[in-house]
């Protein structure tokens, strides 16, 4: 019998003969090299999976973790000392009534989602919105809290040198951007802002992500466009040369591209910064509406393109993919997006003393707006009847 064929025994004891062709065989030797690559490559695959794309905010988290059935070994025993029978027991698995997380992801997950204004780099800018997300992997829901980002706010943290300690929320984000050099913390612009909403709010966050003007621009055009409906017109012109124009936008249906949307969700001169916020909530709707499109998957490339090197995260690899398991899972009326109540918010001028003038600046009673938080975080708030959510 020639060398290259394979002879076997089948349950039945016949004897059987097969001839491989020069083909089936280099797929053969392939597909061992393969899957001895990847048997040798997999801790070095699943550690990246599971590393964050960037710097951590280096925070306690309140994400909680599954805890291990693997058993811990027991500590040696000391000489002499007596014999017990309190030796490390692996813990029983109950059945429980909660059903799983879903997607792999863990039971809940808050995010600080953040839009700078900065153009290519991190190292600089503004927050220009700032809310953190409520990830419920259960029911599934998501619900999002929007922060004004001219709250008046302590920020902490910052080297002491530059003796400053207060400032707008979203300058929390700008100082400790890299490139600034006023924080040496953990967790860069995201680090601090994080920081500073624990302290003024109790807020706690597991993750961020930071995206930025150019990325939101490169991100719609790359899902080819968004549909919205305005009720009424929205202006965002002005004569005024140190303020950009935003254009001017009539009651009705509307198909956006990037810089169209950017500019509608920027708009607030006229109005005010919730009016802008309602703005982004409507983009953001919409954004979900056309992600779930099955047009939108021949698209994947360029939106995956349209991220790289332009969003800033401690999320995972696998993180992300839990994300977007959960995305098309979610009910419309499951996706809620809260405010603080316009009463506790009071718009006006506040001495900044770091540049030494006044500014216009939002003042509250921070311990207030804690229990709106502590609500959130429960997720006994929003309730769904009353708050708005995606159309």
């Amino acid at each position: 019998m020639p060398v290259n064929d394979f002879k076997y025994y089948t349950h039945r004891d016949v004897f059987y003969e097969v001839r491989l062709t020069l083909k089936q065989k280099v797929a053969l030797v392939l597909l061992g090299v393969v899957l001895l690559s990847f048997g040798l490559g997999y801790p070095v695959f699943l550690r990246k999976w599971r590393a964050p794309l960037g710097p951590s905010l280096g925070l306690p988290t309140s994400t909680s973790t599954v805890q291990s059935l693997v058993p811990t070994a027991a500590p040696p025993a000391q000489a002499g000392a007596p014999l017990t029978a309190d030796v490390s027991i692996p813990p029983t698995a109950t059945p429980s009534s909660t059903p799983a997380p879903l997607c792999g992801g863990p039971a809940l997950m808050y995010i600080l989602a953040i839009g700078a204004d900065s153009g290519q780099s991190y190292q600089y800018g503004l927050a220009d919105a700032i809310r953190v997300v409520r990830v419920d992997f259960v029911t599934p829901k998501v619900t999002a809290l929007t922060f004004p980002r001219d709250l008046w706010v302590e920020i902490p943290d910052i080297n002491t040198k530059y003796n400053i300690t207060q400032g707008k929320l979203n300058q929390a984000y700008f100082y400790g951007g890299k490139g600034m050099g006023y924080y040496e913390g953990e967790g860069e612009g995201p680090g601090l802002l994080a920081r500073t909403l624990q302290l003024n709010f109790g807020v706690r966050v597991d993750h961020y992500g930071a995206v930025n003007m150019n990325t939101f621009v490169k991100l719609v055009d790359a899902v080819g466009g968004i549909d919205i409906y305005l009720p009424e017109d929205v202006d965002g012109t002005s004569e005024d040369p140190m303020t950009i124009d935003l254009g001017y936008f009539t009651a009705g249906q509307h198909h956006f591209n990037g810089e169209e949307a950017l500019r509608f969700a920027r708009i607030r001169k006229k109005y005010s910064d919730f009016a802008r916020q309602d703005h982004q909530t409507m983009v953001l709707c919409a954004l979900r509406a056309k992600l779930k499109e099955p047009t939108v998957f021949a698209r994947i490339p360029q939106i995956i393109s349209s991220f790289q090197g332009s969003v800033q995260t401690d999320l995972s690899p696998e993180q992300l993919m839990q994300l977007a398991c959960l995305l098309p899972r979610l009910k419309r009326e499951n996706i809620l997006f809260a405010s603080f109540p316009a009463e506790l918010l009071e718009a006006g001028r506040v001495y900044n003393p770091n540049y030494k003038k006044t500014t216009f600046a939002i003042q509250a009673d921070h311990q207030a707006l804690r229990e709106y938080v502590e609500k959130f975080m429960a997720g006994t708030w929003p309730d769904q009847p009353d708050e708005p959510t995606c159309p």
